[in-house]
């Protein structure tokens, strides 16, 4: 995985700075999460991964996209082709996404909690993470029951778990010792 990311980064990184000069980060983040759903899939998974395909395989990303593609999304997965990179897709889409983050100031925070929260609870994150971060924060929820109860807040490099299983188990440690 942090091969693939290292090799993600470069074209991350060009399509990002295409993205700003045509001021469409936007649009650029719609093409690379489509490409990622592409490339991801196990059946197409297979088929990137096999030599023979060549050149088809760019054909069948634009049917498979079916006309969501303008011709600089073509070209990034022609050269993704070209040099056998189609593989990396979803961690270029996900460097990208990073990018436009830091750019526009913003962050997604991932809460996993044991129940689904409320939304003043999600409001509550938000700004509490907005003031230690001093970024805009998008809350992505999922829900865990095996956390008993509590949160965990990932955004960024910044890990924040106040689950109850994590406190068992730090309690359970503390009294073997």
């Amino acid at each position: 995985m942090a091969e693939n990311t290292t090799i993600a980064r470069p074209y991350a990184e060009a399509v990002f700075e295409l993205a700003k000069e045509k001021g469409d980060l936007k649009g650029w983040s719609e093409k690379l999460e489509l490409l990622a759903a592409i490339a991801s899939n196990d059946d197409m998974a297979a088929v990137i991964a096999n030599p023979e395909m060549g050149e088809h395989v760019v054909a069948l990303f634009a049917d498979i996209a079916g006309g969501k593609l303008d011709d600089s999304g073509l070209n990034l997965v022609k050269l993704c082709a070209e040099n056998g990179r189609l593989d990396v897709l979803p961690e270029v889409a996900v460097i990208f996404e990073q990018l436009k983050a830091e750019e526009e100031s913003t962050v997604i925070a991932e809460v996993t909690s044991a129940f689904a929260l409320s939304d003043v609870q999600k409001s509550n994150i938000a700004a509490a993470l907005k003031t230690r971060l001093d970024r805009e924060v998008s809350i992505v929820e999922t829900v865990d029951e095996s956390l008993i109860g509590g949160v965990i807040i990932r955004a960024g490099d910044l890990v924040i778990d106040g689950s109850a299983a994590n406190r068992l188990d730090t309690l359970a440690n503390s009294l073997m010792r």
